[in-house]
């Protein structure tokens, strides 16, 4: 064994024994000092542990040597802050450090996070996936796309079903407070992302990681296209956009599409219509290749619009589509 791998090797030993039991599916780490498990089959999927020894410093020094063993770029500030590797076992490892990541107040500075994918699982078939021979498949969480008569019931059972939502309205009427009012809905267990320009979302879900690309201070080689792929390996159950922009827009359009429920983002509009209209545009400004018709219809068949609008202090909900 090289002298790297057993440095590799001696620095691992803290996180093996949550990653490595064949029960646990994978790890994810958002701050120093805990770690979440997901766990095969478990009716509540991620369990927390508080532990010590994983440290700031120890889960930074990790992701360094991990870079360092598989010759990959890291370099929080200036380069890459994101590194990607297959750990000994077969486990899949993703990290990222430095000021694109937060979890709370301490991490204005920067934090740190991390999932490791376990390499063991049970015994598979496809029975295991509910495919047998003369048998239908099985229907998991099947979007109803219902959409009642009251707008109110609209908006739950969009909330309920998973339904990627979005928040339009023009300046103060409130979009951010009426998300993180609709997050308080999600399940507690549920794991959360969100991406920002600047923290405004208020998670109440204790496992989240907030990704944070400001359009004023960035610095390093961090950008929208590396956060999609980052996301959706981070396993989220509901991911959060920012305000959409040009520089967003198509990344977070192509988010909307990777299967996952609860998306959620906002978008300045006077209209449930203009809402469609001004997405579609903002994708077409990076990704022209785009028929703007067919764009609007197929935003219309996935995605819910709630339209805030404001007359003075009176700021009130006046569409649900």
């Amino acid at each position: 064994m090289s002298e790297q791998n057993i440095v590799l090797n001696s620095l691992l030993k803290p996180l093996e024994e949550f990653y490595k039991p064949s029960f646990v599916e994978e790890i994810a780490i958002n701050h120093a000092g805990e770690v979440w498990m997901r766990l095969h089959g478990a009716r509540v999927p991620w369990v927390s542990y508080q532990a010590e020894i994983l440290s700031k410093q120890y889960l930074v020094d990790l992701i360094h040597t991990v870079a360092n063993i598989y010759e990959r770029p890291f370099d929080p500030i200036h380069g890459m802050p994101v590194v990607y590797a297959t750990l000994p076992g077969n486990h899949r490892f993703t990290a990222i450090a430095g000021p694109n990541v937060q979890y709370d107040d301490r991490d204005v500075t920067g934090g740190v996070a991390l999932n490791i994918r376990g390499g063991g699982a049970p015994s598979t078939s496809f029975e295991n996936y509910h495919l047998k021979q003369g048998q239908e498949l099985l229907k998991i969480k099947p979007r109803k796309n219902v959409r009642p008569d009251d707008p109110y019931e609209r908006l739950m059972s969009a909330i309920n079903d998973g339904s990627p939502i979005l928040i339009s309205g023009a300046t103060s009427t409130g979009k951010t407070t009426f998300l993180n009012h609709m997050l308080t809905l999600i399940d507690k267990n549920s794991r959360v992302i969100t991406v920002e320009d600047a923290r405004e979302i208020r998670v109440p879900q204790p496992n989240r990681v907030h990704f944070i690309l400001s359009r004023t201070e960035q610095t390093n080689d961090f950008n929208y296209a590396r956060l999609l792929d980052l996301v959706v390996r981070m396993t989220p159950d509901v991911i959060i956009g920012g305000e959409i922009s040009t520089d967003n827009a198509s990344v977070l359009w192509e988010m909307l599409g990777t299967g996952h429920d609860h998306f959620y983002t906002t978008i300045h509009a006077e209209s449930a219509e203009a809402a469609y209209a001004a997405f579609a545009d903002r994708i077409l400004h990076t990704q022209p290749a785009y028929d703007r018709s067919e764009l609007i219809a197929e935003m219309k068949q996935k995605i819910r619009v709630v339209q805030l609008s404001r007359d003075g202090s009176l700021r009130a909900v006046t569409e649900v589509v």
